[in-house]
């Protein structure tokens, strides 16, 4: 099956509408309001199990969400946007609720933190807002690997038989995904200054033409 693209006709052409309320964007509404469920299940109750079924069920709303998206011709301006600002806020959520929990140490939040705050800053520079970037491939990939390898991280607290081995697959997906974070980064990074400077450069060009 394929994850990547899932859902896309080859006859017919992505084209996003104006529309609000569509069954993906609710879904990503949805995905998001099961982090403060994980925060108080890990934190409260220290419920690992059910805090790692919640993250598995955010996941697989990220999935289908885009499916139907393509599938049914719902993609929007709105959830172009709202989607992967989404993923991002939840993985960072995630990642300080296991910081705090004694799951990860800082480091692994930092690594999280350091491009998406200098892309952060890029953007408001440039754009003062959103730049509007189509999300990459190593993107998709990216967010994919950190999606499996958190809730496998979080079922490696529980005092069951076979934790070693779930640790060791959450941290080769994780891993993973970080290097896919970074050189993610560092291609964004590239786009928003090329994008930002041509912006810039077309409007010293209409005020040349004015004045």
């Amino acid at each position: 099956m394929k994850f990547i693209g899932a859902g896309a006709r080859p006859d017919q052409p992505l084209v996003h509408h104006d529309t609000v309320f569509t069954l993906p964007n609710i879904l990503t509404v949805v995905r998001f309001l099961g982090v403060p469920l994980f925060i108080w299940l890990v934190l409260g109750p220290k419920e690992y199990g059910y805090g790692a079924l919640v993250l598995v069920i955010m996941a697989g709303t990220d999935w289908v969400d885009g499916y139907i998206a393509r599938r049914f011709n719902q993609m929007s301006n709105l959830g172009r946007v709202m989607d992967p600002i989404a993923d991002r806020l939840s993985l960072i959520a995630v990642a300080v609720t296991l910081v705090i929990a004694g799951v990860v140490a800082w480091w692994y939040l930092a690594a999280l933190l350091v491009p998406d705050a200098i892309l952060l800053a890029l953007s408001l520079y440039y754009f003062r807002g959103h730049p509007d970037l189509p999300v990459s491939r190593i993107g998709k990939i990216r967010t994919g690997l950190l999606l499996v390898g958190t809730p496998l991280l979080v079922l490696s607290k529980l005092p069951v038989p076979g934790t070693e081995a779930y640790l060791v697959v959450a941290w080769t997906f994780l891993g993973l995904g970080l290097v896919g974070h970074w050189i993610a980064g560092y291609n964004y990074f590239r786009a928003i200054i090329r994008k930002g400077k041509k912006l810039k450069n077309h409007k010293d060009d209409d005020d040349g033409g004015l004045g």
